[in-house]
């Protein structure tokens, strides 16, 4: 039977690389798992989609709005960037912001150019959360997307191991089919970097199932359910004030245990 490869890495101190879609994914999936690997060796948040637009906005982006009090956008990744950080650097983990603009908020048209104010939903790569951005697919206006988030990945510069040996690196399966989480997923797949995890998506995974084709494809027949420290993880999701409320009413935060597949074709 293959090895865990969590603990294994972090038994031989090789460094964790999450690389989470949006500024809260990480924490919300691999919250526990990065605060017991913290403990031993260096841990690190890349986040891919940590920006906004200016208006005129989609209706799902009003709503998204709306529900976290903002008046915009700017205002609103303002606020989540900074939560971030707040709650990363309290774990002890170290974080980078990618800079990508979030899929409910892209445009089909380059930044500066005229958009309708009577009709946005026209000029947005995803007109609507349910029906385009949650509809498990990646839209052609995305290809820049993808390769500016597989140039980064190539890039990164992060902690090794003594030994030299490079960073484990986790991605998500992208469970419930968000357009973000499968461009993080695919960049992850196409990055290059020998060993990569996936995790499963928290809390889509409370209602949806793990892609058992893409599984299938990638041999992901290893499987780690962590368990560890899931008391502690409460406050750090929490923490992510802009989101938790809507998320999580009354402050209620399932403690349920984090998932990952892993390949044991992999070395």
């Amino acid at each position: 039977m293959t090895p865990d490869p969590l603990n294994t890495a972090v038994q031989r101190g090789v460094p964790l690389v999450v690389l989470s879609p949006h500024l809260d994914d990480a924490v919300l999936s691999c919250g526990a798992l990065m605060a017991h690997a913290r403990q031993h060796v260096p841990v690190t948040v890349v986040t891919l989609f940590t920006t906004g637009a200016p208006p005129p906005y989609t209706l799902s982006a009003r709503r998204c709005l709306h529900r976290a009090g903002m008046r915009d956008a700017e205002e609103l990744y303002a606020a989540r960037r900074a939560e971030d950080e707040e709650v990363l650097t309290e774990m002890g983990v170290t974080w980078r912001h990618a800079g990508l603009t979030d899929g409910l908020f892209r445009r089909k048209t380059p930044a500066g150019h005229r958009t309708s104010r009577l009709l946005p939903e026209r000029q947005h790569v995803y007109p609507t959360y349910r029906r385009h951005l949650a509809a498990g697919r990646v839209s052609p206006h995305d290809i820049d997307v993808l390769r500016a988030i597989t140039r980064a990945l190539r890039a990164l510069d992060v902690p090794v191991a003594s030994d030299g040996t490079g960073p484990l690196m986790l991605a998500p399966l992208a469970v419930g089919g968000h357009a973000d989480h499968l461009l993080v997923r695919t960049a992850a797949e196409v990055s290059r970097r020998p060993r990569v995890v996936y995790y499963s998506d928290f809390p889509y995974d409370q209602r949806e199932a793990v892609d058992s084709d893409f599984a299938r494809r990638h041999n992901l027949r290893g499987e780690v359910t962590w368990t560890q420290g899931l008391d502690a993880k409460t406050d750090s999701v929490l923490g992510y004030r802009t989101q938790a409320r809507a998320m999580f009413p009354g402050g209620h935060v399932p403690l349920t245990p984090e998932f990952y597949l892993f390949s044991e074709d992999s070395s």
